[in-house]
């Protein structure tokens, strides 16, 4: 029996871990065994663990990392990280090395500092395994580069490698160390090789595992908006991070409602700009227009009963959240940067736009006022179908 190990940073609710829920789902079978090493040992995504994968952290919080709660269990394994294994003085080396070169950019990112003192200060697992699969980049990529035994070894890369903040000096070439390296999306591959041109020939695309049925039935259970709004609903899922443009959605809202839309804007996340969006969704009279839900356990009956999906990032590799709802036959509208152009077809299965308050606001009032194309952009978008066997074949030649 083969055994596969994947290692991911943490299980918190977002795009790549729902994407690897669906992949240890697919990978199940009798010939193989799958194992789970989480670097913080957090999330609470864990609960989605499908039953046939060994989690191998000793011990494990389930709760988010976004939390008060979840926080001290943060900085707790931060510490017991820093402390576990030795070489105190390389690891902090490292964290001030790189805050420096951070600082001259002018953008200091504290996880990607700690991702390789996460990484060195690790468990250690002495028995081999037949494959090894690092689904994020940061700790998880370092971890299987250099303190995992494996026959052979694979990466996933899931966002823009240089918008998201990423250099060489961080990496230290780890990825060296890898038989295949998986972009989620044939731009998130270009954008790495624009970094690691000498790794062309060991890279290659893997589209996110999306079970359409599932989400499909999902749709279906009890769940959904709960306040008795009549108007028109906007809908948006992720998580509440710079990366994700709210600030951009937030000025958008309020041109609609000075157009005289009759309209409101709901989110399903949590992050850590959630006091700030407060405070700019306060300063512009938009406390019942632009709602903040939180994250949710079954977002899907929010899809099934929304009248627009908005998805304005600064930035993607592949969003799940734009799959999930195209899945469920809503009309996208997505702002035009990496990521999003992929999985959109202007005018066909969704609309791109400028990521400006002005560009999104009229794409919204234009779909509004034309209901025959709202419901067409949602019908193509339902049509669109996901591969799994072609990409589960990808990962299962790399056992040997």
């Amino acid at each position: 029996m083969k055994k596969i190990l994947f290692v991911v940073n943490t299980m918190g609710r977002a795009g790549a871990e729902t994407a690897l829920v669906e992949l240890l789902n697919a990978l199940k079978s009798p010939d193989v065994s799958l194992y789970l090493y989480v670097i913080m040992g957090q999330g609470e995504m864990i609960r989605r663990l499908p039953p046939h994968v060994v989690l191998l952290n000793k011990s494990f919080s389930s709760q988010s990392v976004l939390t008060r709660k979840g926080k001290r269990v943060m900085v707790k394994t931060i510490c017991t990280a820093f402390f576990r294994n030795g070489r105190y003085g390389k690891k902090l080396s490292y964290i001030l090395k790189n805050a420096a070169a951070m600082k001259k950019k002018g953008k200091i990112q504290i996880d990607k500092l700690l991702w390789r003192m996460l990484s060195d200060g690790g468990q250690r697992f002495g028995e081999p395994f037949d494959l090894a699969v690092a689904y994020l980049e940061g700790a998880s990529a370092y971890y299987v580069a250099e303190h995992v035994k494996a026959v052979r070894k694979a990466a996933f890369i899931h966002i823009d490698y240089t918008s998201a903040g990423y250099t060489r000096e961080m990496d230290q070439d780890c990825w060296s160390e890898y038989d295949r390296i998986f972009g989620v999306s044939d731009e998130v591959r270009e954008h790495f090789l624009a970094v690691y041109p000498e790794y062309e020939e060991k890279t290659g695309v893997f589209h996110n595992i999306v079970n359409q049925e599932t989400i499909r039935k999902r749709a279906m259970e009890e769940g959904g908006f709960a306040d008795g709004y009549d108007g028109m609903r906007l809908l948006t899922v992720g998580r509440l991070t710079w990366q994700k443009a709210y600030d951009v959605a937030v000025e958008a809202m309020k041109l609609l409602k000075e157009a005289g839309c009759s309209v409101r804007w709901y989110v399903l996340g949590e992050g850590d700009q959630r006091r700030q969006l407060e405070k700019k969704i306060a300063a512009l009279g938009l406390g019942e227009d632009f709602v903040l839900l939180g994250a949710a356990e079954n977002p899907f009956p929010y899809y099934r009963q929304t009248d627009l999906y908005i998805h304005a990032t600064r930035y993607e590799g592949k969003s799940i959240a734009i799959q999930e709802a195209q899945t469920l036959g809503c009309a996208v509208i997505a702002s035009d940067c990496n990521g999003n152009r992929e999985q959109i077809t202007d005018g066909r299965d969704g609309i791109l736009c400028e990521l400006t308050p002005k560009a999104i606001a009229d794409s919204i009032i234009r779909l509004l006022k034309d209901e025959k194309l709202q419901k067409e952009l949602g019908r193509r978008a339902a049509e669109k179908s996901t591969m799994q066997d072609q990409e589960l074949q990808m990962l299962l030649k790399l056992l040997v």
